[in-house]
């Protein structure tokens, strides 16, 4: 990695790409530079550990890390960096994905990862949240997550409106469409 990234994405299976293609996209829109490896924390530790470092080089500020089942790839990238680390827990049939929520959220002490949701919505807010920590030094990123917010009311607004004048019958036969 030579060229200059904001955030390193992770993902330790490459089932796991069309789901955080949703962070990736989010963090673009934001003007954000990111690369994405997939490196397995129990598989590949070492390529992960190189991963870091290449990332580390290339003036990277945070970490996001996809995982499912025993999710460890989030603690993993935690552990060899003291940059701020975002665990992404996957969807997936082991005990309704609970399995990799708990274990990102429940960290040692001393060594945190933030947790997001679960899916699509995790690695939405992944990318949101490491948005909002670059944003602390950077007013170019702080000024598009206002208008991402801005763009959500206005969505929302726009919603309710047809809602009110159409009725919900037809508000959700309009979904259907």
């Amino acid at each position: 990695m030579s060229e200059r990234i904001d955030v390193a994405v992770f993902v330790g299976s490459d089932s796991d790409l069309p789901v955080i293609n949703e962070t990736v996209k989010t963090l673009k829109g934001f003007g954000l530079a990111c690369s994405i490896n997939v490196a397995s924390a129990h598989r590949t530790p070492e390529h992960l550990k190189q991963c870091i470092q290449g990332s580390v080089s290339s003036g990277v500020k945070v970490f996001i890390a996809a995982a499912g089942v025993s999710a460890a790839l989030p603690g993993v990238v935690a552990s060899e960096t003291t940059l701020p680390v975002i665990g992404v827990p996957m969807e997936g049939k082991n005990l309704s994905s609970m399995d990799s929520l708990f274990s990102i959220a429940q960290m040692p002490n001393g060594i945190p990862v933030a947790c997001v949701a679960i899916g699509k919505a995790g690695a939405v807010n992944a990318a949101v949240l490491a948005a909002q920590i670059i944003s602390v030094s950077n007013d170019s990123v702080k000024e598009k997550l206002a208008q991402y917010r801005k763009h959500m009311v206005e969505a929302i607004i726009k919603k309710d409106l047809k809602l009110q004048k159409d009725g919900i019958d037809a508000y959700i036969e309009g979904m259907k469409k």
